[in-house]
């Protein structure tokens, strides 16, 4: 009896103390329950939200990310709102629908989305005087095949001075396609910009605006406009003196894109070749568009560290569908960001080599064209596959235009001409000669200067010579050669060269 009486006690206690403790949590247990309801209230909802309207995670993160960015960090008031939620269709345009007209008629409607190209694509923008500038890029070829966008450019003064006459609008402003209509999704376009009067004179700087506008091309509905920050000049960084100073260089290279699988070998000889040509007062710039692998930086190292070559990575440029890794748009690039700094650019390719006669140098060849702007050089078309039998044992140590002698001789073919030109004079230039430039042109440059073309060497890995010739003409795959060893005669001097310049560090250069 006594223990029962003892057993009921003690539950009285248990129940006492389990009833203090709901009591004591009486406001955090109505706030979990509150939490829960309204949890099994949203799943029941999302059941019947139809499946098109979905909350991505970066939706969510970006709503998180508004709320904790209005979140205070320290204790403020509790009346305070947050932002509202981001729309879920803030990407879209008002959707219109097919409407039925007082008579009947079904007026259907078309909604677009997203934009196949880009209006503008910057590669580079550079001065051409104190109140001209080049903006070089890309820009959609159906645009301009079938719409007529324009351009206008502004300078906005950092310094807002009667000097600098504030917001100046250029009174001239057009444009150039130089690339023949070759161009694909994308065209190249360099847009020239003439102020009334002389920019940024007191070096206090400014930003170069381009607005480009579509003019009604792709949707007449609408005039899209573009206003892009092609150029900004720092303060104290325009020099004026460049354009009428004497050129850093005399000659320089303006190569086209390098890809593929270059032969380390091929370019190693032809720029000793060429630097040995132009001499100490000339530059190459070489363009990068995934050619330069780390065994063909190896054989511009040298030269680089020297000071005569520029290389610059432009493998971004493959993003933009244009004419052959947009080989317009690097010459013209390399036109305009050079301009000054030259007296003669020359453009030509890899697998080309410039010859002038023995009697001649490039200076006097050059000095005697110097009436004209722009010359073009005549082509030699050698074989890339026949060799002399006498290099039969030493074929392997032997430089490409040392070891291939077979010149084609077909006649009745208009062959591909390369060319220089004086870049003060020129506007804009094309891959084979330049359409816009002041001046004369002059064709007739043969027997001053040529260049010999080694058509594919550049990309071949292998051993060049499969054909060994014993004699000095022959008819080979239906074409006629003749045995042509003028570059060969010049190898040993160019090996020397090398020797002297850089010393022997590319002496085992694999093919």
């Amino acid at each position: 009896m006594g223990r029962e009486r003892s057993a009921a006690a003690s539950g009285e206690k248990h129940n006492k103390m389990l009833v203090g403790v709901v009591c004591n949590f009486a406001a955090e247990l109505k706030l979990l329950l509150t939490a829960l309801l309204i949890l099994c209230t949203l799943a029941t909802l999302l059941q019947f939200i139809p499946s098109r309207f979905t909350i991505s995670a970066s939706d969510l993160r970006f709503c998180i990310s508004r709320i904790a960015a209005a979140a205070p960090s320290t204790p403020t008031d509790t009346t305070s709102t947050l932002p509202p939620p981001p729309s879920l269709f803030h990407n879209y345009t008002q959707i219109e629908t097919d409407e039925v007209l007082p008579r009947g008629i079904i007026r259907r409607s078309f909604n677009p989305y997203g934009a196949a190209t880009y209006n503008f694509i910057t590669m580079g923008s550079y001065r051409g005087g104190p109140n001209t500038f080049a903006i070089v890029g890309l820009a959609s070829k159906p645009l301009h095949l079938y719409a007529r966008p324009t351009y206008q450019c502004q300078w906005l003064p950092f310094s807002s001075n009667k000097e600098n006459n504030t917001n100046i609008t250029s009174s001239l402003t057009y444009k150039i396609l130089p690339d023949w209509g070759y161009g694909r999704v994308y065209t190249v376009v360099v847009v020239n910009c003439t102020f009334p009067q002389p920019i940024n004179l007191d070096n206090s700087g400014g930003t170069l605006l381009l607005h480009a506008s579509t003019s009604g091309g792709g949707d007449s509905k609408f005039n899209l406009t573009d206003t892009i920050p092609a150029l900004t000049e720092p303060p104290g960084t325009s020099n004026l003196s460049l354009f009428t100073s004497k050129p850093k260089y005399d000659y320089l290279y303006c190569g086209s894109s390098l890809y593929g699988t270059l032969s380390p070998q091929r370019l190693r000889e032809w720029i000793a070749y060429h630097v040995r040509l132009f001499g100490e007062r000339s530059h190459f710039v070489i363009y990068d568009a995934g050619g330069v692998h780390e065994e063909v930086l190896e054989v511009l190292k040298p030269w680089m560290e020297l000071g005569y070559v520029t290389l610059q990575d432009i493998r971004e440029q493959e993003r933009f569908d244009g004419y052959y890794h947009n080989q317009f748009m690097v010459v013209n690039d390399c036109l305009h960001r050079y301009k000054f700094m030259a007296k003669w650019i020359f453009f030509f390719d890899v697998d080309e080599y410039i010859y002038v006669p023995p009697k001649s140098t490039i200076r006097s060849v050059l000095d005697s064209l110097s009436d004209y702007s722009q010359f073009t050089i005549e082509q030699m078309p050698m074989s890339s596959k026949l060799c002399h039998s006498v290099d039969a044992a030493k074929r392997y140590r032997k430089w490409g235009f040392e070891k291939l002698v077979y010149r084609d001789v077909k006649k009745g073919i208009r062959r591909d001409r390369k060319y220089a030109i004086q870049p003060r004079n020129a506007f804009a230039t094309g891959v084979h000669m330049s359409q816009n430039l002041a001046g004369m042109t002059t064709h007739k440059t043969e027997g001053r200067i040529k260049y010999f073309h080694y058509h594919g060497t550049i990309a071949e890995r292998r051993e060049l010579c499969r054909y060994l010739i014993n004699s000095t003409e022959i008819n080979f795959e239906k074409t006629p050669y003749v045995l042509d060893t003028t570059l060969r005669d010049i190898a040993g001097s160019v090996k020397k060269f090398e020797l002297k310049m850089i010393g022997p560090r590319l002496q085992n250069t694999r093919q």
